[in-house]
């Protein structure tokens, strides 16, 4: 029977996989518009993060389409199609769990963020427009 479940659930993510991608490529929100100046900020505090996750998980998705609307150009880091990029996060994170937010700290200290909830809070009030002027 575990077999037959498997088999479901894995043809239902084969399924709607591609679907959930083209969803959100079709529908991608339009990013915050900084000036050069701001933005050029921006781009060198996200210097500091990385984003690891899968394409097609909804979570995932839903990180990614918050650091879309804030304009934020932080790497993406697949780990379901990059083996690597999957060992960093065992490693760094403790656990494979997407999506996970990496933040180097000034102090050469890495956190390791899990849940997207917390993830898009920390980018909105770190760059949200309260948090903009850092």
């Amino acid at each position: 029977m575990k077999p037959l479940i498997r088999l479901f659930f894995r043809t239902v993510r084969v399924v709607l996989s591609p679907l959930m991608v083209l969803g959100d490529r079709l529908t991608t929100p339009a990013g915050i518009e900084h000036s050069a100046e701001e933005q050029a900020r921006v781009n060198e505090a996200v210097g500091s993060l990385a984003l690891y996750h899968y394409q097609a998980c909804p979570f995932c998705i839903k990180t990614r389409r918050a650091i879309t609307r804030l304009s934020l150009p932080i790497e993406l880091r697949d780990t379901q199609r990059d083996v690597a990029r999957r060992e960093e996060l065992l490693q760094g994170g403790g656990e494979i769990k997407v999506p996970c937010l990496r933040i180097a700290e000034a102090d050469g200290s890495v956190r390791w963020m899990y849940e997207s909830d917390d993830i898009i809070a920390y980018l909105q009030e770190r760059f949200g427009a309260a948090g903009a002027q850092h």
